[in-house]
């Protein structure tokens, strides 16, 4: 009989999923599908392929098919049901944003653990909920399934107290208010693989660049992270798709006195206005910036150039040196351009880049002579997810 895992990770108003099969002989996990139901409560489509590209399902759905997050689970386990024949699910694993304080690890969901993880809601309150419905209507629907929350947060706990420490009055630290850093799931990821690629990258000083509409870096050494640069929430940091990054508290200070912005307003300004979208004018995309010939795109990409540059300054004070940098997302790992300008900040590290190797896209793209070695690594959260939702699962 063949064995599943359901991989979900849950946003606002989509839920993406992906479906793992363990081989029966050698026992590593094979992709075996994916998909996702965007547009959940206003227009919803449904899409699912293989692991070889074929559409499986790809329609449009009417608002009461899919019009919250337990509806939409319902419509993806009918799929399932039929997807997988005579096969058995094992255990669903969930990305969830947020794991405070206490969860350094994977653990497996019960009612304690989701009312102890609904107290972080405020921490993540565009992200954590939605996370947490979808693990709620699974644990009506299916009781007894097995569940595992696979925390964004949880990579960074190696990071020492002062490192996590914001300079405000301690009650504040005291009810959850440090750097938490995010995309965790990601960099766990690359961090297990870089070894495969080179034996001394296990022990190396490494700024791992995940660059996409989210975006940020983390200093890892001896593949654990010593530093990163999103914070108490994942609008802290590099320029994003359409999130500021760092910013003056002052400034926010000032749109309050000035413009008389609340909470709600400047959380839609700097989450959903702002970034590349915000600056250009134009699109929250990078590729359309690098294919625009406004000016205004221009001042985007050199404004989120300019920042990574930067800020990998700073994670290389953190690390005390630098001995690879790696770059990885959709942008890191598909935009030659962005590589190349990036690299040509860390110049002063000793980072010589091949532009032929950068130009095909190749996993090694520095020179043989370079003092700090670049690479090119596909992350793979949802099979970071699957492995550790495999260790909860009993046979």
């Amino acid at each position: 009989m063949n064995k599943y895992l359901l991989v979900i990770n849950a946003g606002s108003s989509s839920i993406k999923f992906a479906i793992y099969q363990q081989d029966a002989s050698s026992k590593p996990l094979i992709a075996n599908a994916s998909g996702q139901i965007d547009g959940i409560g206003n227009q919803p489509d449904f899409r699912i392929q293989n692991h070889l590209g074929f559409v499986l399902i790809n329609r449009k759905l009417s608002i009461n098919k899919a019009h919250d997050h337990a509806s939409a689970i319902k419509l993806i386990l009918n799929w399932l049901w039929v997807y997988l024949a005579d096969g058995i699910l094992l255990a669903v694993g969930h990305r969830v944003v947020h794991g405070g304080q206490h969860y350094s690890a994977p653990v497996l969901i019960n009612e304690t653990v989701l009312a102890e993880l609904e107290t972080l809601i405020p921490l993540a309150p565009l992200h954590q909920p939605h996370n947490l419905a979808t693990i709620r209507a699974l644990m009506d629907t299916l009781p007894s399934l097995p569940q595992v929350a696979c925390f964004d947060t949880a990579f960074h706990r190696t990071q020492p107290t002062v490192v996590q420490r914001f300079a405000l009055p301690q009650h504040f630290v005291d009810e959850g208010i440090l750097r938490y850093g995010f995309h965790g799931l990601s960099y766990e990821y690359i961090a297990s693989v870089l070894p495969t690629l080179d034996t001394a990258l296990a022990d190396a000083r490494i700024i791992v660049a995940h660059l996409g509409s989210g975006a940020s870096l983390c200093a890892l050494y001896k593949g654990n992270s010593v530093a990163t640069t999103m914070g108490f929430t994942p609008l802290d940091g590099l320029v994003m798709g359409t999130r500021c990054g760092n910013i003056d508290p002052g400034v926010l200070l000032y749109l309050m006195d000035h413009y008389h912005m609340d909470a709600r307003a400047l959380e839609n300004l700097l989450y959903h206005q702002s970034g590349l979208l915000g600056v250009s004018g134009i699109s929250n995309d990078m590729r359309t910036l690098l294919a625009s010939d406004d000016p205004q795109a221009q001042v985007a990409i050199d404004l989120f150039v300019y920042r990574t540059g930067r800020e990998i300054g700073s994670l290389v004070a953190a690390l005390g040196g630098l001995d690879a940098l790696v770059f990885t997302g959709g942008i890191g790992e598909h935009s030659a351009t962005i590589r190349s300008r990036i690299s040509h900040h860390a110049t002063w590290l000793g980072l010589e880049l091949n532009d032929s190797a950068n130009e095909t896209g190749a996993s090694f793209i520095s020179t043989i002579g370079s003092k700090v070695s670049a690479w090119i690594v596909a992350t793979d959260e949802n099979m970071m997810i699957a492995k550790h939702t495999l260790q909860y699962v009993t046979f």
